[in-house]
């Protein structure tokens, strides 16, 4: 995927691709922003899986993931933190664009300092051991949502969308034209047509009210 494509992506707010995509493609609540006020994100899928209490294969992946990659890690547990302070500074060095973490981080404060983007279910401060392996680059399920290698995430304050690789540009065609009708409609247009749906929908409900 080029870096234009990826630029692309990164203009398209979840809100619309998750309108294209469906529910499917979209993590569920419990993967969050850590800090408030990143940018969006968007990036290939760097896929990493880790046994319960290892954290030693995302460690592994922030010297093997290329630039601009987005770290995918589906988590054994959420007992054990699976990254730091000091492991999030090295992958914003080397240019990972952000983690999307099915676990829990520690450090937070430092890695808001960074402004390092870190998606994940929270935050706990005892660290992971690095004793067992896991996989890079295989299928994994991250916040209900499974992610292959290179498929796009994007991610934002409301939340994380995965765009399978194969349907990268009819996506992006689809989110541009979707963002393209809704500059085009005025408040008022959009009210009028709201309240026609509502209306017609609550009258083959039977509600007469």
């Amino acid at each position: 995927m080029s870096e234009n494509t990826i630029e692309d992506f990164r203009s398209i707010p979840t809100t619309t691709l998750a309108d294209v995509l469906g529910r499917a493609q979209v993590m569920d609540i419990g993967i969050r922003p850590l800090w408030a006020g990143g940018p969006r994100v968007a990036g290939p899928a760097f896929t990493v899986k880790c046994p319960p209490g290892d954290n030693l294969m995302l460690h592994a992946a922030i010297y093997r993931a290329e630039p601009g990659s987005v770290i995918v890690v589906e988590s054994g547990d959420l007992d054990y933190a699976l990254a730091g302070g000091n492991v999030c500074a090295v992958a914003q060095r080397r240019g990972i664009a952000a983690f999307v973490a099915d676990g829990l981080i520690r450090d937070l404060g430092e890695v808001r300092e960074l402004g390092f983007p870190v998606y994940a279910r929270g935050v706990i401060p005892i660290p992971g051991a690095k004793e067992a392996l896991g996989t890079h680059g295989e299928e994994v399920l991250c916040g209900g949502a499974s992610v292959a290698a290179g498929d796009v995430v994007v991610a934002d304050e409301e939340g994380v969308v995965v765009v399978p690789a194969t349907r990268r540009a009819e996506v992006l065609a689809a989110a541009r034209a979707k963002l393209a009708k809704e500059a085009a409609e005025t408040l008022d247009d959009w009210e009028a047509a709201h309240r026609a749906r509502i209306d017609r929908n609550l009258a083959d409900l039977g509600f007469t009210g």
